[in-house]
């Protein structure tokens, strides 16, 4: 009854925590502040990388395309989560549901090969770096930025499709806080072993060939770092890489124990905890791991800071 009366069967209903009410409040709180920590720091790096010619360069090229994307990725997932904690119909539209789902894919699945283009970087800035300005030059980073978005859109494209035809009897409950691929897939009442195959095949293409490249690419940076013997490039070879690493982590870690594996097996508790953590949590840590501690970006802000605060002094 309490279903029925909430919303036309145009729309889903989003349970989140509802069985847990007294955590609403508290993580009400908690995703706002992460929000706007993730909104601030994205957008400092976006501007600060596009604006200071000093971080003109491939390795900032892409972060700032890493910090756009986590700005987008938040913002497709975060405010209707914020507006279903508050309030009393935890509802999202059919046409909000198939956006976020296919949105929020896209951007997944452009982040699992950006990483890897990050790494390549890394590796040709280490290991080849007489031959650097030509591998990875203006033409060919837009070009290889340019394939990863179109990559991460259609991959979205073919599995958003298949989960929406899915047959779902009129079921509309999705026990998540947002529209993803498994948590649909839970409402399929007709056999869903094709849409699960084609989501762990699409699933290991994009996760686990990806890393399995970074791990690779990192045996050889590993290798050319410790032929270094300036102690200084030696430190600064290894602080970028370690933070590239730990940008790795947390986004794969995740984004593995989601999609590379059965929805059938998708536990609803380990669901909406890791969807908090790859949807909150890893964008708000990234551009403060990668970038904001980084010398570099933080001499640029300081550039940044000084000089409006010097145009709105005069």
């Amino acid at each position: 009854m309490w279903v029925s009366n909430q919303s036309s069967l145009d729309d889903f209903i989003l349970l989140g925590f509802s069985d847990r009410s007294w955590l609403e409040t508290p993580l009400f709180v908690i995703l706002l502040v992460a929000y706007i920590f993730a909104l601030f720091g994205n957008i400092s790096v976006i501007l600060v990388s596009c604006l200071d010619p000093q971080l003109d360069s491939p390795m900032y090229f892409f972060v700032s395309n890493l910090s756009f994307l986590d700005f987008c990725f938040t913002t497709s997932t975060v405010p209707q989560m914020l507006v279903n904690l508050r309030g009393s119909e935890k509802t999202i539209s059919y046409g909000g549901c198939v956006a976020q789902l296919y949105i929020s894919l896209a951007l997944g699945s452009t982040e699992c090969i950006l990483l890897a283009i990050m790494a390549f970087d890394r590796y040709a800035a280490i290991c080849k770096p007489l031959r650097y300005p030509i591998i990875m030059n203006q033409r060919r980073c837009i070009h290889m930025a340019t394939g990863t978005w179109i990559s991460g859109f259609a991959n979205s494209l073919v599995q958003s499709t298949l989960t929406v035809l899915t047959p779902r009897c009129g079921q509309r409950v999705i026990d998540h806080f947002f529209c993803e691929v498994p948590a649909l897939l839970k409402l399929a009442c007709t056999d869903t072993h094709v849409n699960e195959a084609e989501l762990n095949v699409l699933g290991a293409l994009l996760l686990l060939v990806p890393l399995s490249l970074i791990l690779g690419i990192y045996v050889f940076i590993a290798q050319a770092v410790t032929r270094i013997h300036s102690a200084e490039s030696c430190w600064k070879a290894f602080n970028t890489c370690a933070s590239h690493l730990l940008v790795v982590s947390l986004f794969y870690f995740t984004a593995i124990s989601m999609y590379v594996q059965p929805p059938s097996s998708y536990s609803r508790d380990r669901g909406k905890i890791m969807a908090l953590f790859y949807g909150i949590v890893t964008p708000t840590l990234n551009p403060f791991i990668y970038t904001l501690r980084n010398k570099d970006v933080k001499a640029a802000l300081r550039r940044a800071l000084t000089k409006e605060f010097w145009v709105r002094t005069r």
